[in-house]
């Protein structure tokens, strides 16, 4: 698909959206066209934002506990809390998008983001604790939000949408991953500024975001399906299990790969670097997956395809020789960042419509990610009471048959909520 493709589709459904079906004279649809493509880049700079903060203290983990103190079980509870609080606060986003609309609650998240990221930079253990709550909410809200308004302003692009900020999430993970250690030597040893540099683009996603954020929004409506419905929805949970279990890895590798690598013998640089190439493979895979998925008439193989890559290559990244360390390293990055895709693109492919779309949203990620806080939590506690890496490989691996089972019921073709099939996503 060319951009003059792109931009003439965006420019038809925010135009449609605004005014019904009356025909846009020529001036209105180069805003509309501007406005379509400003919102589009909106989105993925954000996106891009919500998982710095992961791998940028995951890299210098070891630097961190040795230098404060923290223990191992200090170390875990850190990995495990901003995760925790991304399910802890995931279900209030739609309850705050209701009160103050969804543009400007994704500006209060960002700019809540910005603060918790440079309040990391402070130093105090306690004050790494509270930087990690206030990220996790923030985060929380952003990861709910943004799988709605792709349903709502590009719903014919869902797949090139959903691509796009699922990549733009996987490159802020892998630059984080990259350039932290770097940018700590460069500030003479301070894992500090490692941490809170890390603000910056949080805050330049917040000064562009915000003029949209006060536009004129058209009025919700309401959805089809309530939020007690999907909570009494087999197919609701089966895709909340799905988002949470694939989750629980990711949060495994983002916490304790890069530790478990230096354990094994490879310094911090090398160790964020193999987590960074990890990362690169996700965002291949964020890029083709959605389109990939969106074809298929159920997306049940495709997500059973990517659990095998996915846990294969974490156990080789712990047992296997480290001359293949690279190459584990990319099947790892290509069978997450797909397993990341498919589960987004699952919660809007079994949404009827937008409004529907956000709250499955809040309960996939709000359930799935308090599920997903055990991942980095129980392998932490595994590490303290063995000694060893080597039995988060088993926690892995469960993860990863129980995602497998979740994926034979979320990836169904079904609407939350209607018994009836659907085809390829296609909302009645």
């Amino acid at each position: 698909m060319t951009s003059l493709e792109l931009a003439s589709g965006l420019k038809r459904e925010l135009v449609d959206a605004e005014a019904g079906d009356v025909p846009p004279v020529a001036p209105e649809r180069v805003r509309g066209r501007l406005a379509g493509l400003i919102l589009g880049a909106s989105l993925v700079l954000i996106a891009f934002n919500l998982r710095t903060v992961f791998s940028s203290f995951s890299v210098l983990l070891p630097d961190i506990t040795r230098q404060t103190g923290l223990t191992a079980v200090d170390a875990s509870y850190l990995t495990t809390l901003p995760v925790l609080c991304m399910g802890v606060f995931a279900p209030v986003a739609p309850i705050l998008a209701r009160r103050f609309g969804t543009e400007r609650t994704l500006l209060g998240a960002v700019l809540l983001l910005a603060f918790g990221t440079a309040l990391r930079g402070l130093g105090a253990p306690a004050l790494l604790f509270v930087a990690a709550a206030i990220v996790g909410g923030s985060i929380a809200v952003g990861n709910v939000l943004l799988p709605g308004l792709v349903k709502r302003d590009f719903p014919k692009h869902i797949a090139l949408l959903t691509g796009l900020y699922s990549t733009a999430l996987c490159m802020g993970a892998a630059l984080a991953a990259a350039s932290t250690v770097p940018i700590e030597r460069l500030a003479d040893g301070s894992w500090r500024w490692g941490l809170a540099i890390w603000a910056a683009p949080a805050m330049a996603a917040a000064v562009i975001w915000a003029p949209l954020a006060y536009r004129k929004s058209a009025t919700p409506r309401h959805a089809g399906a309530s939020t007690q419905s999907l909570w009494r929805d087999g197919l609701a949970w089966q895709v909340t299990l799905f988002m949470g279990l694939q989750s629980a890895q990711a949060y495994t590798v983002f916490g304790w790969l890069a530790p478990a690598l230096h354990a094994r013998g490879l310094d911090s640089f090398h160790a964020g670097l193999v987590v960074s190439v990890s990362v690169v493979g996700q965002m291949v895979a964020s890029l083709t997956v959605p389109s990939l998925a969106t074809r298929q008439p159920t997306q049940i193989g495709i997500s059973l395809m990517l659990v095998v890559l996915a846990t294969g290559a974490f156990l080789a990244l712990l047992f296997a020789p480290l001359s293949m360390v690279w190459i584990w390293a990319v099947i790892l990055g290509l069978g997450q960042g797909g397993l990341f895709a498919v589960a987004l693109t699952m919660i809007v492919l079994r949404a009827p419509d937008a409004q529907v779309a956000a709250r499955l949203s809040g309960m996939a990620q709000g359930v799935g990610y308090t599920l997903a806080a055990g991942g980095p939590l129980l392998a932490g506690l595994l590490r303290h009471w063995t000694g060893s890496f080597a039995s988060m490989g088993v926690l892995f691996l469960a993860f990863g048959v129980a995602g497998a089972l979740a994926a034979l019921g979320a990836g169904r073709a079904l609407f939350v909520g209607r018994p009836r099939s659907i085809s390829n996503g296609q909302t009645p």
